[in-house]
């Protein structure tokens, strides 16, 4: 029963290092702890399902990616009775391929999760969307999919847990809606804006070449928009392209330029009309950069507004958390640099 406690324990904590600092933190989890707890499991049992699908989430926050996929793929050879399994390291693999910008891999894998898995099919629809409207013209597009189909057909697979939806359901369903029009105006980037509720910038920005390719496939985006005739949705789209293009930047070391891509959308804000969401979570952006040149009090009156406010928009939750890690990581600075959110957690 003691060995059984240890093992369950060391899964408990890797969840923690991996996945809930890392996805509801600062985007900083403590890869050497987890290592350090996972690898003499991986030593005693290298064929584990289990501990291969943790080694593959360490290697992707490393920013390893094709060693990430290297450790799913392990992961899903190692055993075919639980194909709940293969779904989670499928969801990961999905994400692997998006960073490198391999569109058709990405969306294979989102195919068979909207076919295999039903955690949530109105995400994976709202992804196989996404990937087909990232294709070129020329590009042929998988089983004959069209993407103003698969979104217009999101909002119907909403699901409901406790007579509750999925908070990324939510986000998902809002941003289809736009498809629902007979002349809709499409999405600017919604792999790249989804990539940014599960943090996929900080993976990203440890590997220049990838932010690179990233911040090219925005620019291309944001050329597109500018040529489009005038929206509704205009100025909404511009501060996501910023926001998302400001996280590159600042990965890439262009502190200054990444600075003017966030406060763009908060000198924004009273435009903006549909995504709401995109305010606070600037803010959040901006005081993180502040935070790692050391402007600590200018940081936390920033996060200070971003929670106190706004109220009411999308993934709020998930805001409030990493409002609440930075806060944490400013308050205990430079005495701790312990960048968990376990003061929100335990």
């Amino acid at each position: 029963m003691c060995g059984f406690r240890s093992v369950l324990c060391t899964m408990l904590l890797l969840c923690y290092h991996t996945f809930l600092t890392f996805v509801l933190g600062t985007g900083k989890g403590n890869v050497e702890e987890a290592e350090k707890l996972l690898k003499p499991y991986l030593t005693r049992y290298p064929k584990g399902a289990i501990f291969l699908f943790f080694a593959g989430r360490i290697e992707t926050i490393r920013g390893n990616i094709d060693g990430a996929i290297r450790r799913f793929e392990e992961c899903c050879e190692a055993q075919q009775l639980w194909k709940q399994f293969h779904h989670m390291c499928y969801w990961e693999l999905m994400w692997c391929f998006t960073y490198k910008r391999q569109w058709k891999m990405a969306y294979f894998y989102a195919d068979l999760l909207s076919k295999e898995n039903a955690w949530s099919k109105a995400t994976y629809v709202f992804m196989k969307a996404a990937y087909l409207s990232m294709f070129g013209p020329e590009e042929y597009k998988p089983f004959g999919d069209d993407e103003v189909v698969l979104f217009r057909a999101v909002p119907s697979l909403k699901l409901k847990i406790a007579g509750k939806s999925l908070p990324t359901e939510k986000f998902v369903i809002r941003k289809s809606r736009r498809y629902l029009s007979p002349n809709p105006v499409p999405l600017p980037v919604p792999v790249l804006e989804m990539m940014y509720i599960w943090n996929g910038y900080a993976v990203i920005g440890k590997c220049p070449d990838l932010t690179e390719n990233m911040l090219e496939s925005l620019a291309d985006a944001e050329t597109i928009l500018e040529k489009s005739p005038a929206t509704d949705f205009l100025v909404d789209d511009h501060c996501v392209i910023k926001l998302l293009k400001g996280l590159c930047l600042k990965y890439l070391g262009k502190i200054s330029e990444a600075e003017d891509h966030f406060t763009y959308i908060h000198f924004n804000e009273k435009k903006i009309k549909y995504d709401h969401y995109l305010i606070p979570n600037a803010l959040l952006e901006l005081a993180l950069l502040y935070l790692d040149q050391g402007k600590i009090e200018e940081a936390i009156k920033i996060l200070e507004r971003a929670k106190q406010n706004y109220k009411n928009y999308s993934m709020e939750t998930r805001t409030h958390f990493r409002i609440q890690a930075a806060l944490h990581q400013a308050r205990s600075f430079p005495d701790d640099d312990d960048h968990s959110i376990a003061t929100v957690v335990l």
